[in-house]
């Protein structure tokens, strides 16, 4: 057994949200009961993914285990855990799941004030082969006397009051965006705690790493190209390094600087990644951490979108790396 004393005094993830509602005297609390939610159903998720190949979670939705139990696949797990977490919470009024057609409204007498969207397990095509995969979550506010319908959840990312992911990698890690500054958290399995251990995370101004699907090269736009090249071919060549999962990609990203791109394609004029609750929330985080993310053609924050499952191309990470691109996008437009 490991003779390493537990810190008594660590700032575990509950106690960092109930520090940061003490900061402000009007809070009720609710956002902190909704972050702790959605911790909760996290953590869920981590123990599920770390079983899944024993667990048999690989195999589709419906089938049934030799112990005649049935069987979820991990990504309708996972899309359960945090629907059922949130709607016990008493703090959503809306949930948008990448999983789920529609809205998801909250009964009546469970309904509180905020909007959720999530990506349960984004990244789960990965799964049967164990690449890094993840969960997206932001959460947005309704104002008072606002009818609660799909049309809530039509805002512009800047309306966003809190935001994050959990990475299921070599550790599962939650990294949070709230009141201004962007916070990691690890899981210590020995305690089942949520540890601070990436305080006040910042992205640097400019990294030397790009990250994007250079399978899809002859698709891009010239701008694109133009981009992608001058970053192998010039005086001070980038690394590529590219997952295929957007929480992971996204974190190295965080961590080391650089950026992280998912342009149109000519078969995907408007991108593949949805604006609500993987562009929307990976966005705040970023800008958060000091660094920028753009559509292409303006700021991804500002984008409204009219759509539940919105497409937009994005690009994001080291705020001069993000320039760079834009930049080029502008040169090829005049």
């Amino acid at each position: 057994m490991s003779q390493q004393p537990i810190d008594t005094n660590c700032m575990t993830l509950t106690r960092f949200f109930l520090a940061e509602q003490r900061k402000n005297p009007a809070a009720t609390g609710d956002l902190t009961q909704l972050l702790t939610s959605i911790q909760s159903a996290v953590k869920a998720i981590s123990a599920a993914v770390r079983r899944a190949g024993i667990s048999q979670l690989f195999g589709a939705a419906g089938n049934v285990n030799v112990q005649g139990e049935d069987v979820k696949k991990l990504d309708v797990l996972s899309n359960e855990l945090f629907i059922n977490m949130l709607k016990s919470s008493y703090t959503c009024c809306l949930l948008v799941s990448e999983e789920n057609e529609t809205v998801i409204e909250i009964d009546t007498e469970r309904q509180g004030k905020y909007i959720v969207t999530f990506d349960p397990l984004d990244g789960s095509s990965n799964i049967d082969c164990l690449v890094s995969i993840g969960s997206i979550f932001g959460v947005f506010k309704k104002q008072e006397g606002e009818k609660v319908d799909e049309k809530l959840a039509f805002q512009k990312g800047r309306n966003l009051v809190a935001s994050g992911y959990a990475l299921y990698g070599s550790a599962t890690m939650m990294v949070v965006a709230l009141n201004n500054s962007v916070n990691g958290f690890m899981l210590d399995p020995a305690i089942g705690e949520f540890i601070l251990t990436d305080p006040k995370m910042q992205i640097p101004s400019r990294g030397k790493i790009y990250s994007l699907n250079e399978g899809y090269e002859n698709k891009w736009s010239p701008a694109v190209k133009e981009y992608v090249k001058g970053k192998k071919e010039g005086p001070k060549p980038y690394g590529a390094r590219y997952i295929g999962s957007m929480v992971a990609d996204v974190h190295r990203t965080i961590k080391y600087g650089g950026i992280f791109l998912y342009p149109a394609t000519a078969d995907a004029p408007n991108g593949k990644l949805r604006v609500l609750y993987e562009c929307f929330p990976m966005a705040h985080i970023v800008e958060t951490a000091g660094g920028a993310a753009s559509t292409g053609s303006q700021p991804m924050l500002d984008l409204v979108p009219s759509k539940l499952h919105e497409r937009s191309p994005i690009f994001m990470g080291s705020k001069e790396d993000v320039a760079d691109i834009l930049a080029i996008i502008k040169k090829h437009e005049e």
